[in-house]
Parts: structure tokens; sequence; C-alpha cells
């Protein structure tokens, strides 16, 4: 028996046998892969982001927007080679990167698969809620990590996400990811190489987590860190269920306003704020196994 121990949860799942908390088995099962124009500019790009979207999550969010995949339903089983064939398809029509969302429990996978390097920056897009010891064996073969910085507040998290270590093993990470690839760096045309670019989606009714959020991002680095931030405001109300209440509506633009505020007075300089347009349904893609 091999038990998991990829991620913070350590459930210790023989995943060869029955899944793990994360809600799938061993091998990788993908529900998507095709160009994404929905990232940030300097990801999307011109051309769109090379895409690949894993089924299963750990973390399963209460208010997950991607639910359908997140819960470890859908979605085709691929192998390694399958999954190297798909990047190079995705490069193919373009993409500026290969951008693989939510597969942190699909990392020793993931990393055999990326052996020998690819033309375009590797992006691990994940929920911030990773082991540092996995994410060492992504060194090299990932050149801008992507994560979530969900939560500054144990509690939330807890409620939120059954994680209250959340906000230890997120700040740990990004750590960590910042030490494997430095400062971001962009190309002549503004599309991220190399960096680490962290992702706060702002929920209703809770500015406060946001605002500890933006503190604990400005206490992690030295001014002079290059490091991205991107304060999203595209909360779209598809999952949350009616025990949570508060999470039952949309963001407003007065929230949204006070969070870009105070991520202004922070000193954060370097990243993205955004529209109220974002939070649409429609900017959720269809998982419908298109390019798998």
């Amino acid at each position: 028996m091999s038990v998991c121990m990829l991620c913070p949860r350590k459930c210790a799942a023989d995943r060869g046998a029955k899944p793990g908390f994360c809600g799938v088995g061993s091998e990788p099962v993908v529900a998507r892969a095709a160009l994404h124009r929905f990232e940030e500019p300097c990801i999307s790009g011109t051309r769109g982001s090379g895409a690949v979207f894993f089924c299963g999550c750990n973390l399963r969010c209460v208010y997950c927007q991607n639910e359908a995949i997140s819960r470890g339903k859908g979605g085709r089983t691929v192998t390694p080679e399958r999954l190297r064939e798909i990047y190079f398809e995705l490069i193919a029509q373009g993409a500026h990167n290969i951008n693989l969302v939510t597969p942190s429990h699909f990392a020793a996978v993931a990393a055999q698969s990326l052996e020998g390097g690819l033309p375009v920056p590797v992006i691990w897009n994940c929920g911030g809620y990773e082991s540092v010891e996995t994410l060492r064996m992504l060194e090299g073969k990932v050149q801008i990590y992507l994560p979530d910085f969900k939560y500054a507040d144990a509690s939330l998290a807890a409620r939120y996400s059954a994680a209250p270590d959340y906000p230890r093993i997120a700040e740990e990470a990004i750590r960590e990811m910042y030490r494997q690839t430095g400062d971001f760096c962009a190309d002549a045309d503004g599309i991220l190489q190399s960096g680490v670019l962290i992702r706060h989606l702002v929920l209703p009714g809770n500015l406060a987590n946001t605002f500890g959020v933006i503190d604990a991002v400005r206490r992690m680095f030295p001014r002079d860190a290059q490091v991205l931030f991107s304060l999203m405001s595209q909360y779209t109300p598809v999952a949350a269920p009616p025990q949570f209440p508060e999470l039952c509506r949309r963001l407003t633009q007065a929230e949204y306003d006070a969070a870009e505020q105070y991520l202004f007075d922070s000193g954060i300089e370097d990243g993205f704020v955004q529209d109220p347009e974002s939070a649409e349904e429609g900017y959720i893609p269809a998982f419908d196994g298109t390019g798998v």
C-alpha cells in the first residue's frame, strides 16, 4: 500500500485503491485542456493560456466556483505521456504558457510529465494549500507560481475549507515558491516568464479577512521583493449552501472599493485589480472534456 502525503492534509489514503480527501485516485483526471483568456493579462496575453483543468481538490471550499470538477466528478483519466502530449497540442495552438489548474494532488505525476522541460513557461495554479516538500519536487520544472491566498483568518479557513492551518501553510508555501522563482520577470510583450503571482478572492461579508491577507503579503516580503498580487472581485454565488448565508450574494461595489483602497494604501504596488463585471457565470469554462 502506498499512502498519499502530497498535501498538508496528509490523509494517508491509498489512492490506488480509493480516493483521498481530494476526491480522486492516484491517476490524473483532466476535465478540460484549452486556451483560456480569463486570467490576468500577463498570463492570458493575446493568444490565451494553455489551461489544463484537473478534477479533485485538497481544499473543496464550500463556495467553489468549479464545484462541477473540484469534488472529484467528471473528467477523463490520462497518463503522464498523454499529459505531455496535451501540453504540446496547446503550445501548437499558440498558448503563451502551460497552466496547470488545481494540480496539487497530482504533483508527482505532473512532475513526471514535465521532465525534459517545455518551450513555454509552466504555471502551477493552486489554492495555496501546498506542502513545501511537494513544492520542492517541482523546482526547475515550474517557472510561475499562481497561488491563491484565501484566508488570513484561521476560523474562516476552518468554516469554509476545513483547514484551520491554512494561513500558516499558505505563507510557508508562498515563501518557498518565491525562493524557487525569485522576482517576477516578463518578456517584451508583458507576458510573465517567471515569478509568483498571488491571488486573493474577496468574499462577501469578509473584508477583515481580505485586509489580513494584504497585511500578511506585505509582511512576508521585503520592500524590494517583486511579487505580483491580484485582488479579485469575481466571486459568484453558484455553490454556497444555505447554511452560509453570507456567501449567497455577490460582492457589493462598496466592499470591493474598500478592499481596493486598502491594497493601494498597503504599499503593494505590482499587480492587478478586477472589474465587477467579472462576477459572471459565463467566465466559468465548460468542463466537457475539450482537448483531453
